[in-house]
């Protein structure tokens, strides 16, 4: 199911993005945010994820820097490299 809504998300990209004004205040911007999930995450876990994330993408705003979340295999090396900076240090 990912595959299909990242050729989605590209073709969106492709096709529509370039036609419209700039709106979103977020970097990477949400189609991109949304297609790094499904590239990262199960359906469900990016589904949600992006749809937060075009929820908040509103008026209201102030936009900013907001990358997508770490997944497992990222957050256990994160946490060893910062273990292995805390006894280089020492």
């Amino acid at each position: 199911m990912n595959k299909l809504i990242i050729k989605l998300i590209k073709m969106y990209q492709k096709h529509i993005s370039p036609n419209t004004p700039p709106k979103c205040k977020y970097s990477p911007t949400c189609s991109e945010y949304s297609l790094q999930c499904y590239k990262k995450f199960n359906f469900f876990k990016a589904f949600v994820l992006s749809l937060y994330r075009i929820c908040r993408c509103n008026v209201f705003s102030k936009g900013g820097y907001d990358p997508v979340p770490l997944n497992m295999v990222e957050k256990s090396i994160k946490k060893s490299l910062s273990i292995f900076d805390q006894i280089n240090h020492s």
